[in-house]
């Protein structure tokens, strides 16, 4: 037997400052904040309304070090906000109005995606989905990378 994974339910994050990042994961990108709780640090916990909790953060001090762009570990966490390219166009516009505008666009045929880094350097995918029927009638454009212009 096998173990059958079904979806991701969350994921944590560790952040230098418990307040700096729930402004960036409530305010900014919009999560509703559910909970704070300390297990031997500060948590905060946020939703999208779809399950208890989605992205959680941990403080772990302001002498933590960044991550590492060539080190192990997490690369970006991807949360899709919709379907269409207006709903990335105004998530655009909503980023760069919070001052965020080091903002990578990208094609990747199946999603069309925003990556931009939180307030500690944690990647960061917001995305739309495209036809579903790409990938099912061909897999491997999951693997597409191309230029996108909004």
């Amino acid at each position: 037997m096998t173990i059958r994974v079904r979806n991701v339910g969350h994921v944590v994050l560790k952040v230098r400052d418990l307040e700096t990042a729930a402004r960036f994961y409530r305010d900014v990108l919009g999560l509703k904040e559910v909970a704070r709780a300390s297990f031997g640090r500060p948590m905060a916990f946020f939703s999208t309304g779809d399950n208890h909790h989605d992205v959680a953060v941990m403080e772990v001090g302001p002498d933590a070090p960044p991550p590492h762009p060539d080190g192990i570990g997490l690369y970006h966490v991807a949360l899709r906000i919709g379907t269409s390219l207006d709903e990335l166009r105004a998530a655009k516009a909503h980023l760069e109005a919070h001052g965020y505008t080091r903002l990578r666009l990208t094609d990747h045929r199946v999603s069309q995606s925003i990556y931009l880094n939180d307030p500690d350097g944690n990647g960061v995918e917001l995305y739309v989905d495209a036809d579903p029927a790409i990938w099912r009638e061909d897999p491997a454009t999951v693997a597409t990378v191309g230029p996108l212009a909004l």
